[in-house]
């Protein structure tokens, strides 16, 4: 096995062994000299959908299983992949920074998406980079989004829209100096044991409106939202689809619903705050995510993280990405 899972974890660990990671740190550096030129490059992408295969083997057996069942908090934390921790540039302070050149990194979070899914990203928001950098950005302190450092809302991203991804994934490259900053996790999988009857059908009733987050930018400004349930599917299992900052209830009882949701969430919300390394995934179908506030120095030393979203199902969004690339307009 290359990885030890942490059974008692609320959140489950799987941490890698040292000649795992070694091997995966060897496995990324061959994948960053790989012909194919930038990581949004599509030859890039395939060296990486096959370098996947080299990874270990026990690795991409927690990950496979985990893409089949991502269990009752729908996340899963990877602890000791390689980061470059000690060569890594200053912080970027910027909201529209992403990662186009080839990094270990990017290899890392490029392979394992090419392994749940494939990657995916969305053009309106920060170009549609595949890779992008979660930094904090001065001025933008109070914005809910990646760029800020408030309290950061539970969310599933992207809700607003149709082609959401299946799951988030969030590599640390740098924590933050007070070592606060937690990302928070609720999910519907151990909220709906303690909701009522009530709430339930309110929540399954179309009777709520997601708006684009800011990161959007203008995008969609003038698009009408259409009315979605904020859970669907399987009673016993359902899917969710909220953003509790840009969702609006559109009756009193989606209104008491939505409100009894978030108090439920804050009752079983995991934080963990991610240290170098940590690659925090979450199933974006069950679970939200967030982050707890922290106080950011814009000394070049800023918590660093980089996302990459992933669709399981990359044909079911074939209409919106033109020339059948990874990126959704």
């Amino acid at each position: 096995m290359s990885v030890a899972l942490e059974t008692g974890a609320r959140v489950p660990v799987a941490t890698l062994r040292h000649d795992d990671a070694l091997l995966t740190e060897l496995v990324a550096r061959r994948l960053v000299t790989a012909p194919g030129g930038r990581v949004d490059d599509e030859d890039w992408v395939a060296a990486a959908r096959a370098s996947w295969s080299r990874l270990p083997a026990g690795l991409r057996g927690a990950l496979h299983d985990f893409r089949r069942d991502s269990g009752p908090t729908g996340a899963l934390l990877v602890r000791g992949l390689p980061v470059d921790e000690g060569t890594l540039p200053d912080t970027p302070a910027v909201a529209t920074s992403v990662q186009r050149e080839p990094t270990v990194a990017a290899a890392i979070l490029t392979m394992i998406a090419c392994g749940l899914g494939d990657p995916a990203a969305f053009r309106a928001e920060k170009g549609g980079a595949l890779v992008q950098d979660v930094v904090p950005v001065p001025g933008r302190e109070e914005f809910q989004g990646n760029a800020g450092s408030v309290l950061l809302t539970f969310h599933n991203e992207n809700a607003f829209h149709p082609h959401r991804p299946d799951f988030v994934m969030l590599l640390c490259l740098r924590a933050d100096h007070d070592g606060v900053a937690g990302l928070r996790t609720a999910g519907i999988r151990e909220a709906l044991p303690l909701l009522d009857e009530e709430t339930v059908d309110a929540l399954r009733a179309p009777e709520f409106v997601t708006a684009p987050p800011p990161s959007f930018g203008a995008a969609d400004a003038d698009a009408s939202p259409a009315p979605h349930p904020v859970i669907s599917g399987a009673p016993e299992d359902p899917d969710l689809r909220v953003d509790m900052a840009a969702t609006e209830p559109l009756t009193p009882r989606a209104r008491r619903a939505l409100a009894e949701l978030n108090t439920v969430f804050e009752r079983i919300a995991q934080n963990t705050v991610l240290l170098p390394g940590d690659l925090a995934l979450v199933d974006n179908r069950v679970t939200t995510h967030g982050r707890s506030a922290f106080r950011p120095r814009y000394d070049g030393r800023d918590r660093w993280l980089q996302r990459t979203f992933v669709l399981a199902d990359l044909r079911r969004s074939r209409a919106g990405r033109p020339g059948d690339g990874y990126v959704i307009d």
